[in-house]
């Protein structure tokens, strides 16, 4: 196959591909490959420049390969080589925006694999006795970082191994410096990479077909000299096509330029036509009177946006400050006609902005459109050429990291705009100064933490502080579980008290967060297999007190209120630990009890404060059935996660998810709910009943009966 299948298919009086319009040779080898033909390829890897269209003709295979798009292209008139058979759709997971992990799961949760850990999904897929197919396009557009370098991480974690997996047939659409070391990995015959720049691939008469219909008044162009007049159209198409070199993002942008703006351009004058996408740019601003590097300066925030696009009302001040200069003239001059070939908008829903419950800056009044507008670059393409235009590209970014800084109302970020409450971690990172920014933690808890995480990732350890390192503990709860602010903020408030970062656990407090629990202590402990609260008689003040008969109350024992005139019981916890644990003691088993008549260790901490009590843990008492009758709330347990729910209602007060699974916990009389996991202990005061918040707890987690406090350390229900 070779680019002389293009001439061959047109003299045979084949209909081109609707959408890709050509690349007759790499549609027919796609074909074979769907169809393991003998001798085909098992892996393909599809790359060349930026703009030369492989995303186009991976798009255009995979509606050959979807019955509901075959319904609509005119098969039955194509090169039946070109055509793949009709079977099912393989699965095509979209990379853009999303992490090496994500996108692993995606291809999970499509063939119903069981796996709960990213290593076992290729060993799974290994067992299969059909073999999968798997499409993975634009992987130049995954992470939501940019400056992360997500797709390299794709190409590392996820395609090597799904290529290296004999029961899986993979087409993979990636950047040219990653398709190397993705074919070049396997053996030979089992891997073909297709470089649309490349002679053997290269499709001249698509690329002129697609210039001609693009100028074709059929196709919503300006009825114009050039236009209208099929030879001169046809004449001009070809003339673009042998400037541009085979670059479609080229030829497209030319296009666009010159049937926005037709006046001074003169179609036999073949230095007006581009040859490459800077080239584009400098055309179009001369040809309106303007400077090529305004142009280019009024692109750059675009250049450097992040995630969907830039909001609209952020593009003005960033320009001004990447600039360096007063840019209000060159922005009411060409906002439209001088950048509108390179600029798209569309309108964001609110509810894809950002938390519902943040009254961010959307812009949206009453009867005003729900949404907000985005403006983004025409192709990842132009966004590179804009970038390596600048002198310093770095120095742009810290310019755009600071204006967005500045656009923040007070430096409140429940007042901030989406984009920069997500994206402002993205920016920094590729100035250089994300590690400065990461200390404080409203932004941890409003930013989107796919996006902080990925960014965060991208700093070497060593260069994070503390809070830093906590966060990213933290993350892939976060990710996990999809809860809103308001939670994330206490997931994060007890993951720094855990941590001993308890400022800033205590300026959560202190912000616009009604959050669910204050928490109180944590203590790193590992091995402990139940909790329990309680109180110790403080007569004689060591609390160590007998009872009236001398002898010890016992730890499931309920006592009675202490007598008049004598210090109230000490709030305690006490901890059911392996034996030997420095400080533990233990206690003699009873009918009741938890060890079998051999007795457990057990140690005691205080309730309400971080520090260990020095008593006897035989001296506690549990509270008595009255005070549980009494208590405001009540809890429910599963294997990772707890819910506290109001005792007259079905409300949900807190929800907690952990990354590991929980091995005991219980809920105090007066709202102190202690939770043992494989890290340690951890006491949360429940605060005043706050709107329901659930986070979203896998399904392959399963809960456990509805509990109240717990009947000791035995951890059965009262």
């Amino acid at each position: 196959m070779s680019a002389s299948d293009e001439g061959n298919a047109a003299a045979a009086g084949y209909t081109p591909h609707p959408y890709v319009g050509g690349r007759t040779a790499a549609l027919r080898a796609l074909a074979a490959w769907r169809m393991r033909w003998p001798g085909a390829p098992r892996v393909i890897v599809v790359t060349g420049n930026p703009g030369s269209g492989r995303s186009r003709l991976v798009t255009g295979f995979l509606m050959m390969c979807d019955r509901r798009y075959r319904k609509r292209l005119p098969l039955g008139g194509m090169d039946p080589a070109t055509v793949p058979p009709d079977l099912p759709p393989p699965a095509a997971p979209n990379p853009s925006g999303r992490t090496a992990d994500q996108l692993l799961w995606l291809i999970a949760d499509h063939f119903g694999l069981s796996a709960d850990r990213g290593a076992e999904i290729f060993p799974e897929l290994a067992a299969r006795e059909e073999p999968v197919t798997v499409v993975v396009p634009d992987v130049d557009r995954a992470g939501p970082v940019r400056a992360a370098d997500e797709p390299a991480r794709l190409v590392r974690d996820v395609l090597k191994p799904l290529a290296a997996t004999e029961t899986v047939q993979l087409l993979a659409d990636v950047p040219r410096e990653l398709a190397a070391e993705l074919a070049g990995a396997l053996p030979t015959g089992q891997a073909q990479i297709i470089d649309l720049d490349a002679p053997e691939w290269a499709d001249p008469q698509g690329l002129v077909l697609h210039a001609e219909t693009a100028l074709a008044p059929e196709a919503g162009a300006p009825e114009l000299p050039f236009t209208t007049d099929p030879a001169v159209r046809r004449e001009l198409a070809e003339a673009l096509a042998r400037r541009a070199d085979g670059n479609r993002l080229t030829l497209q942008l030319a296009v666009q330029s010159l049937l926005l703006q037709p006046e001074g351009f003169d179609p036999a004058d073949a230095s007006l036509l581009p040859g490459s996408v800077g080239e584009a740019l400098d055309l179009h601003a001369r040809r309106l009177g303007a400077d090529p590097q305004t142009l280019r300066l009024l692109l750059a925030p675009l250049a450097f946006a992040e995630g969907d696009g830039l909001p609209v009302q952020l593009w003005g001040p960033l320009t001004q400050a990447v600039a360096g200069r007063d840019m209000s003239q060159d922005l009411t001059d060409g906002l439209l006609l001088l950048t509108a070939p390179f600029v798209q908008s569309f309108i964001q829903p609110v509810e894809q902005a950002g938390d519902a419950d943040e009254g961010a800056a959307s812009g949206a009044e009453a009867g005003a459109p729900v949404g907000r507008t985005l403006m983004r670059l025409q192709h990842p393409g132009l966004a590179e050429e804009i970038r390596s235009g600048l002198p310093d590209v770095r120095d742009a970014q810290t310019k755009i990291a600071m204006a967005l800084l500045e656009a923040v109302p007070q430096q409140d970020w429940s007042r901030a705009d989406p984009y920069i409450r997500d994206h402002l971690a993205a920016h920094t990172l590729d100035a250089g100064l994300l590690p400065q920014l990461l200390t404080d933690p409203g932004l941890f808890a409003h930013a989107d933490p796919v996006v902080m995480r990925a960014a965060i990732e991208a700093v070497p350890l060593d260069q994070l502080g503390a809070p830093a390192r906590t966060y990213l503990r933290t993350a892939p709860l976060l990710t996990r579980s999809q809860v809103p602010v308001g939670m994330r903020a206490a997931f994060l408030e007890t993951a720094f008290v855990e941590d001993g970062l308890a400022p800033y656990a205590e300026a959560l407090h202190t912000l616009s967060f009604a959050l669910p629990w204050r928490t109180l202590w944590s203590v790193p402990l590992t091995g402990v297999r139940a909790v329990t609260t309680g109180s110790l008689p403080q007569e004689g003040g060591d609390g160590t007190a007998p009872d009236a008969d001398g002898t010890g109350a016992g730890a499931d024992r309920e006592g009675p209120a202490p007598a008049s005139g004598t210090a109230a019981p000490r709030p305690v916890a006490a901890f059911a630990v392996p034996e030997g644990t420095p400080g533990s003691r233990t206690v003699p088993g009873t009918d009741g009890g938890i060890s079998g008549g051999g007795g457990t260790a057990l140690l005691v901490h205080d309730l309400l404060r971080p520090g260990y009590v020095d008593a006897d843990p035989a001296h506690m008492r549990l509270p008595s059935e009255e005070a549980k009758a009494s208590a405001a709330f009540r809890f429910s347990q599963g294997a990772d996660s707890l819910r506290v729910w109001t005792r007259t209602g079905q409300e949900v007060v807190a929800a907690l998810l952990s990354d590991s699974p929980l091995t005991g916990a219980d809920l105090s009389p007066d709202g102190v709910l202690v939770v043992a996991t494989a890290r340690g202990v951890t006491a949360r005061q429940i605060l005043a009943p706050a709107p329901p918040l659930t986070p979203t707890v896998p399904a392959q987690r399963t809960g456990a009966a509805d509990s109240d406090t717990s009947g000791g350390l035995g951890g059965a229900p009262s």
